[in-house]
């Protein structure tokens, strides 16, 4: 049988293919990209405590171990505010209050991990470092079905180990730029003057969400108000990071 076909039709067909191949091309290309991790450790071995950035750019971020009053106080006061934020918490505290957690992913918050008991790492060997990181990692992933790529270590104390072993597991030791202390329950005005007398560009801000932190729900609607005015936009940490003119300044 002879088949018969103009030219017209020949390139109606070749077309046809064409485009379908390219389809084809563009969503085997998306699936590739989305199941890339976004989010790369800024440095095989460093804390982040601030990120030099061109754009008028900070974060706030909690630490949160115990208790379940001042939580949801925060998350009101961000919704309020129309700010997101990071969030460190214990695994110990994700498996107490999974409700909360939750809450602060469905509000578009980021969840890291602040270790799983809240232990002095700079006083534990190796080992038990790494199962205590393993641990809390775990606990927020059975809670929110996503592993955090960022690690806050309790108090704030870092060492080589520390460092070598996070970034082991792919864990970005996160610190800070700014502490007011909130924790100490200095009062809201208090919170407030430390905050805005040493806030700015690229400036991770650490603030607790904690129960020992009574005013800090009271202060963040002035910091957040009062920085706004000023120019600047509140971001996650990881948004932070990932400013294209950033450079981030690492505590080796």
């Amino acid at each position: 049988m002879l088949w018969i076909i103009n030219g017209k039709r020949l390139k109606n067909i070749l077309l046809i293919i064409i485009a379908a191949f390219f389809a084809a091309l563009i969503l085997f290309v998306q699936r590739q990209e989305t199941n890339v991790d976004v989010f790369t450790p800024i440095k095989a071995h460093g804390a982040l405590s601030h990120v030099e950035t061109n754009q008028k750019h900070l974060a706030l971020t909690f630490d949160i171990n115990w208790g379940d009053q001042q939580a949801p106080l925060i998350l009101k006061a961000l919704k309020e505010e129309n700010v997101k934020a990071t969030f460190f918490i214990s695994g110990e505290w994700a498996e107490r209050h999974p409700s909360l957690v939750r809450q602060m992913v469905r509000a578009g918050h980021e969840v890291e991990s602040h270790g799983m008991r809240h232990e002095d790492y700079t006083q534990l060997d190796v080992q038990r470092l790494r199962s205590d990181i393993l641990f809390g990692r775990e606990s927020i992933y059975k809670t929110i079905g996503q592993h955090p790529e960022m690690i806050r270590p309790p108090y704030g104390k870092v060492n080589k180990d520390i460092l070598k072993t996070a970034a082991s597991l792919n864990q970005q030791v996160v610190l800070w730029s700014v502490n007011p202390r909130d924790e100490t329950d200095p009062g809201s005005k208090v919170i407030v003057q430390r905050v805005l007398e040493k806030a700015g560009k690229g400036d991770i801000i650490k603030l607790h969400a904690s129960d020992s932190a009574k005013g800090t729900d009271r202060a963040l609607p002035l910091i957040i108000r009062e920085l706004e005015n000023r120019g600047f936009q509140f971001v996650t940490v990881k948004t932070l990071t990932a400013d294209v003119q950033s450079k981030s300044k690492l505590m080796d």
